[in-house]
C-alpha cells in the first residue's frame, strides 16, 4: 500500500485529489493538510510514502518544505502546483531539490482538471513510491542537483543484445551529417544535466524530447545552455540541427527531424498526443530513424510508461546505434525497460557513462 500525504493550501484541491487517489486500488491517502507546518505535525506520527506537494502555500513555501524534507528523510515528492506555470524556475529548482516529477494545475477548474488529468497523478505517484523503494533498497540511483551522477560502483554498460556481428561502429558520416537523439521523462531533467554537461563542443548536433508542461522548455533549455559547454536552446520550427548544438522540443508541441542535402531541420507542430505525450519521443525517433538512419545515435533515458521504445526499434532496425541507461541509475525503469524488452537496445549503461558512449558512436 502506497500511503500519500497531500500538502495544499486549496480545500478543494485537498477534496477532490484525495477522492482521485483513493479510487486506485494500492494507494492510500494517509492526510491532506493546509501547508507544511500542518504536513510536519503529521510527518513526526506517520511518514508517508509519497508527498504531493503544493509550492505556493502560507506559513511556509512548499520549495523551502521539500528541502527540509530532503535534508531529513529523503521522500518521494511529487509537485503539483499552479506554479509551475507562472515561474518554471521554481520548478525546474525544485526537481534539482530531489522532486520526483511536476504536474502543472490550472488556476481554476479544479475537479475538470482531476477527472480529465488526474490519471497522470495517479501515475506519478506510483512512479514515485517505485522510485523510493529502489532508494531504500539499492545503490543511490538519483543524481544529485548539479549534474554530478552518484553511486561510484555502478555497473559497466554492457551489450544487451546479441547481434550477429560486434557493436556497430561509430558513423563515418561527417559531423555535420551524424546526429543525437535523447528521449526522457520523469527523472529526466537530472539525467539531461549530467550527460549534456558532459559533451563536449563540436561534436554532433542533438535534439531532445523531455515530457514537460508547455511553458516550461525554455526555462529547462535556458538554465542547461548556462550549464553546458554546448548551446542549449529550446526549438523553433524550422531550426536547423547544427554540430555543437542541443534542440530541446517544446512543451506541448511534437518534433520531427527532417534531412535537407547533408543538414538536418526541425519541424515543430501541433498535433494529437501519442503515447499521451506532446512532445512524444517515439515522434521524434521515428523521424530520426527516417532521416539520419545509420548516422544517428538514440538514447533513451528514464522515464515512466513506454513512449519512445517502438520509435528506437525503428532506429535499431534503420541502423542507428542504440542506447539505454540501466535500471539502477535511473529514477523511473519505464520507458528504458519498454525498449529493452522490444529488443531495441544495443547497449544498456549507467548514466555516468552515457556521454562516453555518445562521444565513441555518436
Amino acid at each position: 500500500m502506497i500511503g500519500v500525504l497531500i500538502v495544499d493550501d486549496s480545500a478543494v484541491m485537498r477534496q477532490v485529489l484525495s477522492a482521485r487517489l483513493r479510487e486506485n486500488p494500492g494507494i492510500e491517502v494517509t492526510g491532506a493538510v493546509a501547508d507544511p507546518i500542518f504536513a510536519m505535525e503529521h510527518m513526526n506520527k506517520s511518514w508517508p510514502d509519497v508527498v504531493v506537494l503544493d509550492l505556493e502555500m502560507p506559513r511556509m513555501d512548499g520549495l523551502t518544505f521539500l528541502k527540509k524534507i530532503m535534508e531529513v528523510r529523503p521522500t518521494p515528492v511529487v509537485i503539483c502546483s499552479t506554479l509551475t506555470q507562472r515561474n518554471a524556475e521554481k520548478s525546474l529548482e525544485a526537481l534539482s531539490a530531489g522532486a520526483v516529477a511536476v504536474i502543472a494545475k490550472p488556476e481554476t477548474g479544479l475537479k475538470k482538471f482531476i477527472e480529465d488529468d488526474g490519471g497522470d497523478i495517479v501515475a506519478a505517484v506510483r512512479a514515485a513510491a517505485a522510485a523510493g523503494q529502489r532508494r531504500r533498497t539499492r545503490t543511490p540511483a538519483v543524481v544529485p542537483a548539479g549534474g554530478r551522477p552518484a553511486g561510484a560502483g555502478a555497473p559497466s554498460a554492457r551489450t544487451v543484445l546479441a547481434p550477429p556481428s560486434a557493436p556497430r561502429p561509430r558513423s563515418q558520416a561527417s559531423v555535420a551529417e551524424r546526429l543525437i537523439a535523447i528521449g526522457t521523462s520523469t527523472g529526466g531533467t537530472q539525467a539531461l544535466e549530467v550527460v549534456l554537461t558532459a559533451l563536449a563542443p563540436g561534436g554532433p548536433g542533438v535534439v531532445v524530447v523531455q515530457h514537460m508542461p508547455e511553458k516550461f522548455t525554455a526555462a529547462f533549455a535556458a538554465r542547461l545552455d548556462g550549464m553546458c559547454r554546448v548551446r542549449v536552446r529550446e526549438a523553433k520550427d524550422g531550426d536547423p540541427v547544427l554540430p555543437g548544438e542541443v534542440l530541446v522540443a517544446p512543451g506541448g508541441r511534437h518534433l520531427e527531424v527532417l534531412r535537407m542535402d547533408t543538414r538536418y531541420r526541425v519541424r515543430v507542430f501541433d498535433g494529437p498526443p501519442v503515447n499521451r505525450h506532446r512532445p512524444s519521443v517515439d515522434v521524434m525517433f521515428r523521424s530520426v530513424a527516417k532521416a539520419a538512419g545509420p548516422d544517428a545515435l538514440g538514447v533513451i533515458m528514464t522515464g515512466m510508461g513506454d513512449d519512445g521504445a517502438r520509435g528506437l526499434l525503428e532506429m535499431h532496425k534503420a541502423g542507428a546505434f542504440t542506447v539505454a541507461q540501466d535500471e539502477a541509475t535511473c529514477v523511473v525503469y519505464g520507458m528504458p525497460r519498454e525498449a529493452v524488452a522490444l529488443g531495441a537496445v544495443d547497449r544498456e549503461t549507467p548514466l555516468s557513462t552515457i556521454a562516453e558512449v555518445i562521444h565513441h558512436h555518436g
